[in-house]
């Protein structure tokens, strides 16, 4: 079940428009997640856009949008999830019918942005495919990009168009705010992620912080060393963008058990959930884990501990500001 919880910042609704302003928001989505799509229409009390996809026999995408967008604003919703290049490419073409049918501007709404791993070399020969993937949006004729919880934030820099990084740690947030949990501290599975863990701490009344030391030995692969800060006793919350093959968070609840954690509770944005990722997270380690809908679950990927918090509103809210030419950094302010 998903859970579309109310935010506690600004009061998140659309402002009364115009019939002539509201004819000129268009919103489109591919086929990676209509579920998410839907709620975000319903959001803005708007349809998606009628469009028709084909796959030809030898897997060839075509895409045909069936109403005028020409002077609109049209947002194409579409995370470029598994099967990533299959929904990347559905995308990219995407924004070339529009661009070619006189869009006015054309947003690449992408709540999870796929090969944003490979953000940097770390080896010769080799390529830097977030970088890559913003070259493509670009040249297909993308005029910005909304994204949420990007791998890392430097990848905002590889476009030269507008993007609004826009970040889903204000839905977990206040829905674990709600449960009331006793002696919360927050924990960074890495220290890489030690500013994404120190900001969910802070709007958790500025909850104690601790990080788990690991060394990666390779890629999925990770081998936790050693928990720096005060964990016994406690409630640890590990906080990450995404939970792919479940390893790194698995061993790092491992080691919080180990530690002396009362209870163990995974974070995270995008539920990529590859290979034995479910049967990790259900194994027993977590009293729960939240995740959100940025990327679908289906239900072979559905487990008692799993819970999914809706990031329509959120979206949608940051696609009407963009739309009315407002402020999308003050929403929580």
């Amino acid at each position: 079940m998903i859970r579309t919880l109310p935010l506690t910042h600004q009061a998140l609704a659309p402002s009364v428009s115009t019939p002539s302003e509201h004819n000129r928001l268009r919103l489109l989505a591919g086929s990676a997640n209509l579920p998410l799509a839907r709620e975000i229409a319903h959001y803005l009390g708007i349809d998606l856009g009628p469009m028709i996809r084909k796959e030809f026999a030898d897997g060839e995408l075509y895409i045909q949008i069936q109403e005028s967008v020409r002077g609109c604003d049209v947002h194409l919703i579409q995370p470029t999830c598994h099967p990533v290049n299959t929904h990347l490419m559905e995308l990219l073409i995407m924004i070339d019918a529009c661009r070619r049918a006189s869009a006015r501007q054309i947003t690449a709404v992408i709540p999870y942005y796929g090969y944003a791993r490979a953000d940097r070399k770390t080896a010769g020969r080799e390529s830097i495919t977030a970088k890559l993937v913003a070259n493509l949006l670009t040249q297909a004729g993308a005029s910005r990009v909304v994204a949420m919880d990007l791998h890392s934030a430097q990848i905002q820099g590889y476009f030269d168009l507008p993007v609004d990084h826009v970040y889903g740690s204000p839905v977990i947030v206040d829905y674990i705010a709600s449960k009331q949990l006793p002696d919360l501290v927050v924990v960074s599975p890495d220290v890489g992620g030690v500013a994404r863990a120190r900001a969910f701490a802070k709007r958790l009344n500025d909850a104690p912080l601790a990080i788990i030391d690991k060394r990666r030995q390779t890629h999925n692969v990770a081998e936790v060393m050693n928990v720096i800060g005060d964990v016994r006793d406690k409630t640890a919350v590990l906080v990450d963008d995404m939970i792919d093959t479940a390893g790194t968070i698995a061993e790092g609840a491992r080691l919080l058990r180990r530690e002396g954690a009362r209870q163990v509770y995974a974070c995270a944005t995008h539920a990529v959930f590859s290979g034995p990722a479910v049967e990790r997270l259900a194994s027993g380690l977590f009293e729960e884990v939240i995740v959100t809908n940025t990327i679908p679950i289906g239900a072979e990927k559905r487990f008692p501990q799993l819970t999914v918090l809706s990031v329509a509103n959120l979206i949608g809210e940051t696609i009407w500001r963009i739309h009315e030419d407002s402020s999308v950094s003050s929403m929580f302010r």
